[in-house]
């Protein structure tokens, strides 16, 4: 492991070509936490409510990924799922870890899918959080993650614009979001490495898109990974009926739809994220 630079949250991890950064907490098991997608998200931020409680009796890795807050800003659009699955393998070896939970918020939650079908061996059970991917080529985009989709379009990305995502498309209660949360989301959004180069875009090609629809992935019906999906009822960036395709689709799929709550389940309704959490990673596999 190569380790860089540090603060008092996190350490650069080099990761083949890549510096992920990572904060780590706790001890035991390993249980690794992915975030969203939205604009200046970061791992920390995504999982400032639960990795304290997690940490008492897990140990806690919470990486950027690929793209966003300390990590290196370079994706590979023509996959970027798999992309980001290969870093947190690559990180996962660079720790000297075999094998690890991962719990996924969004992008985040498409990536740990992902990693899990291309190797099961390395996941020990998957907690999903409204994940990306889930039948993106049945229906079109939500308004919410068209807003998303388009935040460094147009005149570009402003306070405004991700103030208006947050607060009416992300969560179920808009006012609950404090200012500084925005504020700081939006300067790590206009960071000049991201402007240019925006870590979640549409997909350029057809073959991406079908790709990126992971229920297409015919591994998905004989996965094994015992697998937890948390949704809230009130998404609107990635529809709540995802829900039921996955636990249709996935042999050992639990199901929970989160009354009242949106796409941040794990922010909005932190005690009960982390109940249920600590309860499914603790359950010995049959």
């Amino acid at each position: 492991m190569s380790v860089g630079e540090s603060t008092a949250e996190q350490r650069l991890v080099r990761v083949g070509a890549r510096d992920i950064a990572v904060a780590e907490r706790g001890a035991g098991e390993a249980v690794v936490l992915l975030h969203g997608g939205g604009p200046g998200a970061s791992g920390m931020s995504n999982y400032a409510r639960n990795v304290d409680a997690l940490a008492q009796r897990f140990r806690v890795i919470v990486p950027d990924l690929p793209g966003y807050g300390r990590s290196s800003k370079d994706i590979d659009q023509s996959d970027p799922f798999g992309d980001l699955a290969g870093a947190v393998r690559g990180l996962l070896d660079a720790l000297g870890i075999d094998r690890a939970h991962l719990v996924g918020n969004s992008y985040g939650g498409a990536a740990a899918l992902r990693l899990t079908l291309d190797r099961p061996d390395r996941v020990g059970r998957l907690i999903l959080m409204g994940p990306g991917g889930i039948g993106t080529t049945r229906r079109p985009p939500t308004p919410g993650l068209k807003r998303l989709l388009a935040y460094y379009g147009g005149e570009g990305p402003t306070r405004a614009k991700l103030e208006r995502f947050i607060r009416d498309d992300l969560v179920h209660d808009g006012t609950a979001v404090p200012a500084e949360m925005i504020e700081e989301r939006y300067q790590a959004s206009i960071d000049p490495e991201v402007v240019a180069n925006p870590p979640l875009r549409r997909p350029a090609a057809l073959r991406t898109l079908l790709r990126m629809d992971l229920l297409r992935d015919q591994r998905l019906s004989r996965a094994a990974t015992p697998t937890l999906v948390l949704w809230g009822a009130d998404d609107k960036v990635n529809r709540p009926s995802g829900g039921l395709l996955l636990a249709e689709r996935m042999p050992r799929c639990d199901l929970y739809l989160v009354a009242r709550t949106g796409h941040w389940v794990q922010w909005e309704r932190p005690d009960l994220f982390n109940t249920l959490t600590a309860a499914f990673l603790s359950e010995e596999s049959e």
